[in-house]
């Protein structure tokens, strides 16, 4: 029975050898990431060169857009590749990837996690359909992201008359994972934490890979007081335990026990506030006219996230079912750099099981951003202006959601609009057209969603699109807005055009 040690973070740092896969978790701003182990790996390159030549797996993106979380391991020479679903909180890893400097590979995250599920079982690679059709399936790129990366990790096959992608597996040598206790025989508690995330899984896939598992925390407690219920991953699967005091629930911010469900705030003194940004307030309000109530409901990351605000505006909270992909239902919703995370939350569960559901069909309504969407109906999220950015768990959500709403401003760079009396007025267009011929990457696919007969909208701040068989149709537009000199010559197709209405008056409330 393998013994676990209580190290330093630099004693664990030397636990990763040269050429290792490193499977880490973390999301955002600093939820359940192993912040400490990760600066002494960093310490431990800059000062001797090693470990070096990495492969670096993770599902969601974590970091602070400038030095913590992964930016720590965004350095030439330590990593030679990396596979994620998110990077748009690593400036410092996008720079890499654009450069050429190591090999990368983007796939959705609900598939790194199971992919990492079915490592640490011994099968085969994860068979699924999430990502057909867009630019993660072999026929449009296979998730490589750069001239460098040329070898094939998925596969598509014919199962039973039904195309589905292979995922294929790899050792894993080392997971770095987080939780807030461990007692003095290793069990690892997240109890305390914003989300469990993908910690278990991640230290399955390299336990049962013959590597090893560790695992920083806030406090190390006598064997035999944590709860059984609280412990997510069992001692016997941990090699190492760092002790880190001074660990924080995100960046910068101490511990909430409303945010990890310990203990439930009295939210009414505290409002949510609505968008700031008029283009995001407009869009908020009129694709929560979406709501169903009763309905399961799922939102993404960016102007989907001031939904939430009208949600607590509106009191309709409890007539709702909300879900996101890190594994929360309900509550009040965090927005911005704690996306991914609640206030009063009813229920906090795996990201890897949240994407069960997701996969298997369980969301009636989400609510996704939308980069660029073009005359196929096709959206992008992934990759805009040539800037990889990934889709987070956004291919899971929107390809198999009975309705999606894609929301996202008409145009972007300078834009400038103006609301009087109800009426929006557009003083300037925005340089960069987001309704385009064709997309620069398919996150979303048009034709897949025809094929499944899903309902699709699309919401700006000054028209709405629905999807049908011949690509999107305008079918409504703000007040104040002429069609022929505000939408048309803006955007980069024709839509079919039919009986045009106005948004509705609360939309610009």
């Amino acid at each position: 029975m393998a013994v676990t040690r209580f190290l330093s973070a630099a004693e664990a740092a030397l636990l990763v050898d040269d050429a290792a896969t490193v499977a880490i978790s973390g999301n955002g701003a600093g939820m359940i990431s192993a912040e400490s182990i990760l600066a002494a790996l960093e310490r431990r390159f800059l000062e001797t060169g090693h470990p070096r030549d990495l492969t670096l797996v993770h599902s969601l993106g974590l970091g602070d857009r400038d030095a913590l979380g992964t930016n720590r391991l965004a350095h030439e020479g330590l990593l030679r590749r990396v596979i994620a679903a998110h990077f748009t909180w690593s400036p410092r890893m996008q720079k890499l990837v654009a450069e050429e400097k190591v090999e990368a590979y983007c796939f959705p995250g609900g598939v790194i996690e199971h992919l990492l599920r079915e490592i640490g079982a011994g099968r085969p690679g994860l068979f699924t359909h999430s990502g057909l059709g867009t630019f993660v399936d072999p026929r449009q790129g296979g998730g490589r992201c750069n001239a460098r990366s040329r070898d094939s990790l998925v596969e598509l096959l014919e199962i039973d008359g039904r195309e589905v992608l292979r995922y294929k597996p790899f050792k894993v040598d080392v997971a770095i994972v987080r939780g807030t206790y461990a007692d003095a025989r290793g069990n690892v508690s997240p109890e305390e934490e914003a989300i469990d995330m993908d910690v278990h899984t991640i230290a399955l896939a390299a336990h049962n890979s013959g590597g090893r598992v560790l695992a920083q925390v806030r406090q190390v407690v006598e064997a035999g007081s944590l709860h059984p219920r609280h412990v997510r991953i069992p001692g016997i699967m941990v090699d190492a335990v760092v002790e880190d005091p001074g660990q924080q629930q995100f960046y910068g911010l101490a511990y909430d026990p409303a945010v990890s469900g310990g203990r439930r705030a009295h939210l009414a003194a505290a409002p949510a506030e609505p968008p700031a940004r008029l283009e995001r307030r407009i869009i908020a309000r009129r694709a929560a006219l979406e709501l169903r109530a009763g309905a399961s409901l799922n939102f993404g990351f960016g102007i989907p996230g001031g939904i939430f605000a009208v949600v607590a505006e509106k009191g309709i909270g409890d007539s709702l079912w909300m879900s996101v992909e890190q594994g929360v239902h309900n509550g009040r919703m965090l927005d911005d750099a704690l996306f991914g995370a609640a206030r009063n939350p009813d229920a906090i569960v795996p990201s890897i099981e949240q994407f069960d559901y997701y996969s298997g069909g369980g969301v009636d309504i989400a609510f996704l951003g939308m980069g660029e969407a073009d005359a196929e109906g096709n959206v992008n999220v992934s990759r805009l202006g040539g800037s990889l950015i990934g889709p987070g768990g956004f291919i899971e959500i929107a390809q198999n959601a009975k309705k999606v709403v894609f929301c996202g401003t008409f145009d972007a760079q300078g834009t400038r609009l103006a609301l009087e009396g109800g009426r929006l007025r557009v003083l300037q267009p925005g340089r960069v057209r987001k309704l385009v011929e064709r997309v620069e990457h398919v996150t979303f696919s048009g034709a897949f969603a025809r094929a499944r007969g899903q309902e699709v909208l699309f919401v700006t701040e000054r028209a709405v699109f629905r999807l049908t068989a011949s690509g999107p149709e305008l079918v409504e537009v703000a007040p104040g807005i002429e069609v022929d000199r505000d939408v048309l010559p803006q955007m980069g197709f024709r839509p079919k055009v039919g009986a045009v209405r106005p948004m509705p008056a609360e939309s610009f409330a």
